[in-house]
């Protein structure tokens, strides 16, 4: 199937595009305009883009049904002031309730439920009940487009954090992202949630550079067994690996017994044990079993 976005209608083209480009983080926005009235409002178009400075960019973007354009947007035009507050699965139903279109001189905290807390830096309140809270300075706004579903650029300077004590690990130092049950938008109505049980950890390469695709040997890139991923976990190692000769494995002692007869079939086996390694994180006991025909 291709797709040419410009042959398509708005709500096609929405479709296809949030529903591919996820899942995306939420920028629960707090604001207020020069009468003092609060808005609270979620907004998917949003994520981090610099650490140095560090800003955040979300995009109240222009309504695809009416082309009107959204509180918070003519807030942060009025006062350049926002506290972005992280959605959990604990609060999604009370966040998304808050995406109604209330009347501009209705109060979403109210609405929706929800806490205010005063910020400690700007002017708009944050919501208690966000496990981690970013009061921020608007640096900039930019708009892309007059038409219906156009962006509006928000770039925000994030100034301070408010971090709850439940979320941080055991020296109560860094976040513990097992704790923080993150969830994000993806197409229509469909959420993600980010759980334990979803999670897992990719070694970044970092100063020392993988040796890469290409450098594996033949038999291992060539293999009907191993994936794609499991390549890139063996090609993410700093040089090509060597037989220890220390290295003991019954089950790897195991195929050699069972298979010896076979060539093929004991490839096929110990590509299968591998994989299962690679799976557990275990690449270099991964690399043993696999050099084991060399």
């Amino acid at each position: 199937m291709i797709v040419d976005l410009a042959t398509l209608g708005l709500v096609e083209r929405q479709h296809f595009l949030q529903s591919s480009v996820a899942p995306r983080p939420i920028c629960f926005a707090s604001t207020i305009d020069l009468a003092g009235r609060v808005n609270l409002s979620p907004f998917s178009f949003f994520n981090l883009f610099s650490t140095n400075p560090p800003v955040l960019i979300f995009s109240p973007s222009r309504r695809v049904r009416d082309n009107t354009t959204k509180h918070s947007w003519h807030n942060v035009l009025e006062v350049p002031e926002v506290v972005i507050n992280i959605v959990d699965n604990a609060m999604v139903q009370q966040t998304s309730l808050s995406s109604c279109d209330f009347p501009k001189e209705v109060n979403e905290f109210v609405k929706a439920g929800f806490t205010e807390v005063p910020a400690t830096l700007v002017r708009p309140p944050m919501v208690k009940e966000s496990k981690v809270k970013i009061e921020c300075r608007v640096l900039e706004t930019k708009t892309l487009g007059e038409g219906p579903g156009a962006g509006n650029l928000v770039f925000c300077e994030a100034l301070r954090m408010h971090i709850d004590d439940d979320i941080l690990d055991a020296e109560k130092k860094h976040i513990d992202q097992r704790r923080l049950a993150l969830v994000a938008r993806l197409g229509g109505d469909w959420y993600c949630r980010v759980g334990p049980e979803n999670l897992f950890t990719v070694e970044k390469p970092n100063a020392r550079l993988g040796i890469g695709m290409d450098a594996l040997p033949d038999p291992i890139r060539n293999s009907k067994i191993l994936s794609g991923n499991h390549l890139g976990q063996l090609a993410n190692v700093h040089e090509l690996p060597v037989v220890d000769a220390a290295f003991e494995d019954e089950r790897l002692t195991s195929i050699f017994q069972y298979y010896s007869v076979s060539p093929a079939e004991m490839e096929k086996e110990l590509h299968i044990y591998a994989a299962a390694l690679l799976d557990a994180g275990k690449v270099r006991e991964a690399w043993q079993v696999l050099l084991a025909l060399a």
